[in-house]
């Protein structure tokens, strides 16, 4: 083996030089990075330099690219909520639409119908009900129990929307007479904590 040559001391840096080397590497670093990198990379020209490069333009379409794509993607999130939105909105509607039993029935001039739900105290049902073509008197009310009650009435009605929320356990419903010239089909759609439809008239 060979013993490599030691160097010279006297051409070694010393550590002043070391150092001064070390303040001009870190100059110089500031140097390009103010007047390169910021003008190149964000548009942003401390010395003027860039400008005249054209360095600062060339960052300024980088940030306008950058600010572009953060648009488009906040937008692509807005339209996902959205249609997310509609979907969920449209799942309710549909599920709002369903309903437990749905009857219709015919009445010529002059003839009324009732049908009554056999409902607990307490209990909810919600109803809608109209007619094909025409208007209808109605009476809603309940009894049973040597008990009666009167929740509404309406006369020349063609269609309604709502809730029984029984006051007693008992019979629940509506009376309805056409009192037109000419027959017409009432449709009843109805949900809730009931546990029979009858006709009772």
């Amino acid at each position: 083996m060979y013993n490599a040559e030691k160097p010279n001391p006297a051409e070694l840096p010393s550590s002043a030089q070391l150092l001064k080397s070390t303040i001009i590497a870190a100059a110089a670093a500031a140097v390009v990075l103010i007047a390169i990198v910021l003008p190149a990379e964000y548009g942003i020209d401390l010395t003027r330099l860039g400008r005249v490069l054209g360095l600062t333009e060339m960052g300024e379409i980088k940030s306008q690219l950058a600010d572009e794509a953060e648009q488009d993607r906040q937008a692509a999130e807005q339209d996902q909520s959205h249609l997310l939105d509609v979907f969920i909105s449209a799942a309710h509607a549909q599920e709002a639409e369903v309903w437990q039993d749905e009857l219709s029935f015919e009445l010529t001039p002059g003839q009324g119908a009732e049908w009554k739900l056999v409902m607990d105290q307490g209990a909810s049902a919600e109803y809608r009900w109209y007619t094909s073509d025409g208007r209808v008197n109605y009476d809603l009310h309940g009894d049973g129990s040597g008990k009666s009650i009167s929740y509404k009435k309406g006369r020349g009605v063609e269609s309604e929307t709502g809730t029984i929320d029984a006051a007693f356990t008992g019979n629940h419903g509506w009376f309805f007479r056409n009192r037109t010239s000419a027959p017409l089909t009432v449709t009843l759609q109805l949900r809730g904590a009931y546990t029979d439809i009858k006709r009772t008239f």
